[in-house]
């Protein structure tokens, strides 16, 4: 972890006052019809030209798909899907392979270089020289070929987590992978703690399963409501696939846990098996059905030995303190959701939002028509390993019905003493959302285009964010059709300079959405001006006290930028605190106490 930020100097540009309309986004605001003057209702069509409003994010850079990689909207073919982070480099996966854009000026990124491997669904993760990619469809083949792999018995097929060297980036080298049952269609990295050898990966397959004529061992069983506890049925479970970082190329299954286990009578099938009620609250079909059989996405964080899992008709939560043998702490469902789709942690790790694709993100699922509840967030705090609903969040304006929308991919930003996340709504766009208070989050940033009107217009095409992330400083997104973007956060009562300054301060070496590190800041002015700013916007400190303490902190920044002693610029932030007012173990006197430490 790195604390001083780069291109620091444009990243102040981009902190320009933006007058923005901020929307509360509750259950009860986020049915009710949306203010008649908010800029993203009724914005007009187009491709790369479509209308874009904004609210306190500014968007810097995008690079349409090329070569390879481009096609018409709604060509699954050559779908961009999620991202990942290494050093400078931001990698897109897609259904055709991966893309790799410089990001060390995030105001300008640059392709970096391309490689076709087709196979989708094409989610990406690193971890060092190493870059991980979910293999799920049966035209992927072995060697990357465009060339399929036709017939239900393929051997030059594969479906599974590729493994590429990327020690050198732009030529990057495929290793033996994995091959699966039910192939990949998401994969999570777990660093065990106590495991320097060796790196996890979770793996969630969605798919059909494969011929054991294909692939040894692989065993179907139908669906069914009766339990099922004999044989070795593929459906049930997940794998865990052990990647020894000394040799890469002997990655193998090590166990494939049945986390959805009924405790008592063994059942595999133990969790819900099917919609609680015949149709969707909607008054349409439940799709996909939410037969618990697999997790669409896990999200780890091994750091406090916790994983919550979203998986189909359920949000779990594991315990991953041994990663080969997770181990099921609580489980949750919800007949308001069609399909549990991902999962976030706040940075404490006392809270997760679990997402629901419902539609599977083909479809148009925040009209007006649509209630709050649906294709929504479902946000929960974690108490004594059990998870405890709080409240909902879902986009708090409507789209239109050429315009698929949904909950989807996200990522905390780490603003100091606050929970935030930057979340990806398909052509909903992007809404960034403070959920520090759990039962109320509220929107404060957003981007919307008007609805992709080609190839055919009026239709809904397919488009929109697949995945909006923080990442040393800024929002990378993917977008399913138009390319690779980047954003900045810009200043607004909501959020204040300070604030986005040191969430900037925060840089990683390499980022994975679905690996959640904890997040620590280092002291800082930065840091320190953030908590006062919080203070006074909840009205903690305000008038002579705010006056004074931010005179002594003026102060002690400009010693601390001179000759003067170290005892000097420490006073200062002693004063401070002392005007403050505040508790001694305040968030506020403590990021001042820290500081005034380091000189």
């Amino acid at each position: 972890m790195r604390t001083a930020p780069r291109n620091i100097r444009w990243r102040r540009r981009a902190l320009a006052l933006a007058g923005a309309l901020l929307l509360g986004s509750s259950l009860a605001t986020a049915g009710a019809a949306a203010a008649e003057d908010d800029p993203r209702i009724d914005l007009p069509p187009g491709y790369l030209d479509a209308q874009t409003a904004t609210s306190n994010i500014e968007l810097l850079a995008s690079l349409p798909r090329v070569g390879a990689f481009n096609a018409n909207p709604g060509n699954f073919g050559f779908v961009n899907s999620d991202l990942a982070f290494s050093g400078d480099n931001a990698i897109v996966g897609n259904f055709n392979g991966f893309q790799v854009y410089d990001v060390s000026d995030a105001a300008a990124p640059t392709l970096r270089g391309s490689f076709v491997c087709p196979g989708g669904q094409g989610d990406v993760s690193v971890y060092g020289d190493l870059l991980f990619m979910s293999v799920e469809e049966s035209r992927g083949r072995i060697d990357c070929g465009t060339q399929g792999a036709p017939g239900a018995v393929n051997a030059e097929r594969f479906r599974g987590v590729r493994i590429f060297d990327i020690s050198d980036i732009d030529n990057p080298v495929q290793l033996p992978g994995v091959q699966t049952c039910r192939g990949s269609h998401t994969h999570t990295l777990v660093a065990d703690p106590d495991d320097t050898e060796n790196v996890y990966i979770y793996n969630s397959g969605t798919s059909g399963v494969r011929s054991p004529l294909e692939l040894p061992g692989c065993e179907n069983a139908p669906a069914s409501t009766t339990p099922v506890t004999t044989g070795n049925p593929t459906q049930w479970r997940i794998d865990v696939i052990k990647v020894p970082l000394a040799n890469p190329g002997a990655a193998a299954v090590v166990s494939q846990p049945r986390i959805f286990s009924d405790p008592v009578t063994g059942a595999f099938n133990g969790l819900q098996n099917g919609p609680t009620q015949p149709l969707h609250p909607s008054g349409t079909p439940y799709s996909p059905n939410p037969n618990t059989n697999t997790c669409h996405d896990i999200t780890a964080y091994p750091e406090i030995g916790l994983a919550a899992g979203a998986c189909q008709g359920n949000g779990i939560l594991l315990d991953i303190s041994d990663p080969v043998n997770p181990i099921r702490l609580d489980a949750v469902a919800d007949s308001n959701y069609s399909y549990w789709h991902s999962a976030t942690f706040n940075n404490d790790g006392t809270k997760v939002i679990f997402t629901d694709e419902w539609g599977g993100g083909t479809a148009a699922r925040c009209r007006a028509t649509d209630q709050p509840e649906w294709g929504a967030n479902a946000l929960f705090e974690i108490v004594d390993g059990k998870l405890e609903f709080q409240s909902y969040y879902k986009l708090p304006v409507p789209q239109t019905a050429q315009e698929n929308c949904v909950a989807h991919n996200g990522s905390i930003i780490p603003v100091p003493g606050r929970d935030i996340m930057v979340q990806a709504w398909y052509q909903g766009g992007l809404s960034i959302i403070d959920f520090t208070d759990t039962a109320n989050p509220t929107e404060i940033a957003y981007l919307d285009r008007g609805p992709v009107n080609f190839p055919n217009a009026g239709a809904l095409n397919l488009a929109g964010y697949w995945s909006t992330y923080w990442y040393n400083g800024n929002v990378l997104g993917s977008e399913i059709a138009r390319g690779f973007e980047s954003l900045a956060l810009t200043e607004s009562s909501q959020l204040s300079a300070n604030e986005i300054e040191a969430a900037g301060e925060i840089e990683l070496a390499e980022f994975n959405a679905q690996m959640q590190t904890s997040l620590v800041h280092e002291p800082s002015f930065a840091v320190a001006r953030s908590y006062v700013d919080q203070a006074e916007r909840d009205g903690s400190l305000s008038g002579n006290a705010l006056k004074q303490v931010n005179k002594s902190i003026d102060q002690a920044e400009k010693l601390a930028d001179g000759p003067a002693s170290g005892s000097a610029v420490s006073a200062q932030l002693d004063d401070a605190a002392k005007k403050s007012g505040a508790a001694a173990d305040s968030a506020l006197v403590q990021a001042l106490n820290a500081l005034a430490a380091t000189y």
